[in-house]
């Protein structure tokens, strides 16, 4: 009993710290994350002896400095020490140059994976600005039934949400910040208690005719959302700086004993590869996520790499499991050869 106590202790602890999305050419990706919707570069992996690597970015607070150059034991421990949520995005070398080469971006009949987003002040003139800039949009703010809300393509034709800040009071002046990671579930009453045990609190809960939306954040320590269901969760997720994880559950899907969404990693439909979570310690995290029953793709001492997870959520997404502060201070000991790819 004490050594469970001590595994869900330890999991309680986990911080979410990455959405991984595959991409065919970095330099474009990059510029656009970077360059059009303001993420800064913290860290970059690189892999040649299996041909990929990997690219760390994250918001920063406008004024704030990042003072590490990506791919040096500096940048590795601000990555694997932070508290804020990073987009990794990862290049299998050469799809560059296959023209006819394309990932698959999500949201085509039972695709999990659905968007990233990012917050805004104004929408309208957020997205005039990304016009500008020769940006493509699934839906701009005054089309649909939904005004005042966007959905960007970025390089790989992922769907990139632009959505509104408002009058929340955030601290920050941002044109953009990393927003949202957005997941869809089929059962709910198995996804958000799963989250919950991963250190997250649910901050936002929505219901509607056919669907309903649950949002949940890894809070700073001490701090505590409203009610999920009231008004004023609204505005403390609009002036949250960091992600919410937004699982989206299509009504009857819970009863549906066949049903099953694709998780981004069969071959055919990969873009969308995993969200990551760090750890104080990867085996007592493991031991406690062994009782959810969900099974793993990758056991700490599985494979060539130990001391590294993949366990898998209701749904069968898979959720990586690091040891916060790293493995090393040289650069890539922490991970597996081929596995992100």
């Amino acid at each position: 009993m004490a050594e469970a106590a001590k595994a869900m202790a330890s999991l309680s602890k986990a911080s979410w710290q990455q959405t991984m999305l595959r991409v065919k050419d970095p330099q474009k990706s990059l510029h656009f994350y970077k360059n059009v919707m303001g993420m800064t570069h913290i860290d970059t992996l690189d892999f040649p002896d299996v041909k990929f690597c990997l690219y760390f970015l994250t918001t920063l607070k406008t004024g704030e400095t990042y003072a590490h150059s990506p791919g040096t034991p500096e940048a590795h421990r601000w990555l694997w020490t932070t508290n804020q949520v990073t987009l990794e995005l990862t290049h299998n070398y050469g799809t560059e140059n296959d023209a006819d080469f394309a990932y698959h971006p999500g949201n085509t009949e039972k695709d999990g994976f659905g968007h990233v987003a990012f917050n805004t002040k104004d929408v309208y003139a957020a997205c005039a600005e990304l016009e500008k800039q020769g940006i493509s949009f699934k839906k701009k703010p005054d089309e649909g039934r939904m005004k005042g809300l966007a959905f960007a393509y970025d390089p790989d034709g992922y769907w990139v949400e632009i959505v509104s800040r408002g009058d929340a009071d955030c601290g920050f002046e941002n044109m953009f910040n990393f927003s949202q990671t957005m997941l869809r579930v089929k059962d709910p009453k198995k996804s958000v208690p799963f989250y919950e045990s991963l250190g997250m609190t649910l901050v936002r809960e929505l219901h509607f005719n056919n669907f309903s939306l649950y949002f949940m954040a890894t809070l700073p320590e001490g701090v505590t959302g409203p009610d999920p269901k009231s008004p004023e969760a609204r505005d403390f997720i609009k002036g949250l700086f960091s992600p919410v994880l937004e699982l989206t559950h299509n009504h009857g899907t819970e009863s549906d004993a066949e049903f099953q969404h694709f998780v981004g990693n069969e071959e055919g439909k990969k873009g969308f590869g995993h969200i990551g979570f760090l750890v104080d310690d990867v085996y007592e995290a493991c031991s406690a996520i062994k009782s959810h029953g969900y099974g793993f793709k990758k056991e700490p001492d599985g494979g060539s790499m130990k001391g590294l997870a993949f366990a898998l959520d209701p749904d069968g997404y898979w959720i990586e499991i690091v040891k916060r502060g790293g493995y090393d201070d040289n650069a890539t000991v922490w991970k597996k050869a081929g596995a992100d790819s």
